[in-house]
């Protein structure tokens, strides 16, 4: 039987149980000064902290602590910083995300990767705010571990992949019409094998009739529970076949490009096709992948204003791209940004969008034990020109600029010296 005077005022438990209580007090306020005492790396005060997942919008602090976010906050003490930061007027946001780089240098075996249209990430992703970015289809199963050990392990920018199913990648010869290197399987193994870095699956530049390597594309995709990464900008695979055959999540990147082949987004009458409007209405993620060829102002501004809106700004980053129309993913943003479309909206195209499309929910966030990977942004006001893929500009008052970047609590760029000490 229960001895029920332990647990009623007055029994012989009562002063077990104030005892108990007495102790918790002490711990929790023992925490309370522990956390409060120690210290914090980077402190971010004042400014706009904008986080979709989060749902916040407005002034707040961060703490930055062992390369993890700490806090977000009012008024957080700087006493214990070691770093303060003030961000006035700035807007606080997830480092951004570019799902469609070319970033495999170094080898000879592949053309996209000895140099002539590759880039190394870690001279371009931070100025831009970009903190992590997702090769597209540059390496495939035969040539990923390469890839890692010569590449991924080596930069301080976040490197994820969209696997080619063409096993040696983005050759730019008869290797990529090679049906034999396109194995769903291996594909698949290779997937499994390097899960914490390959996203997703990419098909493209396949120059032969059959729809072979799309197939082999969607089974390895399958196989992995992955999304399709579609490039396909050829006359044999029309824009409706492709995305007909797409699967709600995939991504069609190259979204606004009018290439006389491929059937635009919107015909000559100025308004977006019906089988796009499905697409989007069945789930079909729309990648912006600007590239060299691949954003032209007459498909990209109808489409926008007819609600066609990019999910993501995948720049398609290589050599020649970056010194033309595209240069960067803040300056494909502020395209959008005065084409009309709400700051918030642009932000979270440009972080929490691409990672839920990546599924990397870890990314793209300020949740406080998340990695902090952040981008400090301001709003230029002026006159600029922002120029499209045709060399067709568009003028425009606002420009997005990265005055800080921080990678996994680093500071990584910092463009007019806000984390610096003044010069006396």
């Amino acid at each position: 039987m229960k001895d029920l005077n332990a647990y009623t005022p007055g029994g012989r438990g009562n002063g077990r149980l104030a005892k108990n209580i007495i102790l918790g007090v002490i711990v929790f306020f023992s925490f309370a000064v522990y956390a409060q005492a120690q210290e914090i790396d980077i402190l971010i005060k004042n400014g706009h902290v904008f986080d979709p997942k989060n749902n916040i919008d407005g002034i707040l602090d961060i703490s930055i602590s062992d390369g993890k976010i700490d806090q977000v906050a009012q008024g957080i003490d700087t006493a214990h910083a070691k770093k303060v930061i003030d961000a006035t007027g700035l807007y606080v946001c997830p480092g951004l995300i570019d799902i469609h780089t070319h970033v495999f240098v170094g080898t000879k075996a592949n053309r996209f990767a000895d140099g002539n249209n590759s880039l190394s990430p870690d001279d371009f992703s931070f100025k831009a705010g970009v903190t992590t970015v997702v090769d597209a289809g540059t390496s495939g199963w035969q040539n990923f571990p390469l890839f890692k050990s010569q590449v991924i392990d080596e930069s301080k920018t976040r490197i994820l992949a969209f696997l080619n199913i063409v096993g040696t990648g983005m050759t730019g010869d008869s290797l990529q019409n090679d049906l034999n290197g396109m194995d769903a399987e291996k594909t698949a193994e290779v997937i499994q094998e390097y899960a914490d870095l390959i996203v997703g699956v990419k098909i493209g530049h396949f120059e032969g009739e059959t729809w072979t390597p799309f197939d082999r594309a969607i089974e390895a995709a399958a196989m992995t529970s992955r999304p399709l990464f579609v490039e396909c900008h050829l006359p044999q695979y029309t824009l409706q076949d492709q995305l007909d055959r797409m699967r709600p999540g995939d991504i069609i990147t190259h979204s606004f490009e009018n290439i006389s082949e491929r059937a635009p987004v919107v015909n000559t009458d100025g308004k977006v096709l019906p089988y796009v409007h499905e697409a989007k209405e069945k789930g079909i993620l729309f990648d912006v992948g600007h590239g060299g060829s691949g954003f032209w102002f007459n498909q990209a501004i109808p489409a926008f204003r007819q609600g066609l809106w990019p999910d993501s700004f995948g720049t398609d980053l290589h050599r020649f791209s970056m010194n033309a129309g595209m240069k960067d993913m803040l300056n494909l943003m502020s395209k959008f940004l005065n084409m009309g479309m709400p700051l918030q909206e642009v932000l979270l195209r440009g972080s929490w969008n691409p990672a839920k499309a990546i599924n990397r929910e870890d990314l793209g966030n300020l949740s406080v034990g998340a990695v902090a990977d952040i981008a400090i942004l301001s709003i230029k006001k002026g006159k600029f020109g922002f120029v499209d893929a045709r060399n067709n500009r568009i003028e425009g008052d606002r420009k997005l600029e990265a005055e800080l970047t921080i990678r996994a609590g680093k500071i990584v760029w910092d463009l007019n010296g806000i984390s610096a000490r003044k010069y006396e």
